[in-house]
């Protein structure tokens, strides 16, 4: 669904940094935690439409009955993905980076890379953004996660700029820079994206030109 390219960018900006390739672990009996794990990477795939009960217990090799014993239909299981996609896309990221301390720009940083340049959870994130245009219950979801971000930006932000509203242009000017990057087509002259990108960084976060 989505190209290496567009996965990659933000990726090459913080390269052998903090970077996060978590995943769910399973057992030997196939446990609901696995059938959760693939529906994601499913979902990350194709979106969606793509999360088939028959399709996942294929890639697991294992008969579909197996699935009723974890869900009682597909929609629980899309639930189950989402409530695990929440809590390691937000919960589990604001406690690291708390837990790894730094001073706030330190902390921004991490979280970005945490967030936007795993190869696990960036295609999830770029998949339920699209499936969020069609579920509202999705786009529900998908605002508070954002909600919680950008509150974390302003916190960080407004560490060292004082201005209300400043802190609000700079913050969602971070979270756009962070999710459009993976869209934007366009070249920019001599320099690279990650270049791009890191100068644009430094001036959100007020950081003196590397």
């Amino acid at each position: 669904m989505y190209t290496m390219a567009y996965r990659s960018r933000l990726a090459q900006l913080y390269a052998g940094v903090y970077r996060k390739v978590g995943c769910i672990v399973g057992t030997t009996r196939t446990p609901r935690d696995r059938w959760m794990e693939q529906g994601l990477k499913a979902l990350a795939e194709g979106g969606p439409d793509a999360v088939r009960v028959e399709a996942l217990a294929k890639q697991l090799g294992v008969t579909k009955g197996g699935f009723y014993g974890y869900f009682a239909d597909r929609d629980a299981l899309l639930v189950a993905m989402l409530d695990a996609w929440e809590r390691e896309s937000i919960d589990e990221v604001i406690d690291r980076v708390e837990r790894e301390g730094g001073d706030p720009r330190t902390k921004i940083a991490r979280a970005g890379v945490l967030t936007f340049s795993s190869d696990r959870l960036l295609p999830i994130d770029l998949a339920i953004r699209d499936w969020a245009r069609r579920d509202q219950t999705v786009a529900d979801r998908l605002r508070r996660v954002d909600n919680r971000r950008m509150a974390l930006l302003r916190e960080m932000i407004g560490t060292f700029c004082s201005d209300a509203d400043e802190v609000e242009a700079r913050s969602l000017l971070a979270f756009c820079v962070a999710i459009g990057a993976h869209f934007l087509a366009a070249d920019h002259g001599d320099r690279t994206r990650a270049q791009v990108l890191d100068r644009a960084a430094d001036l959100l976060l007020d950081r003196p030109a590397t």
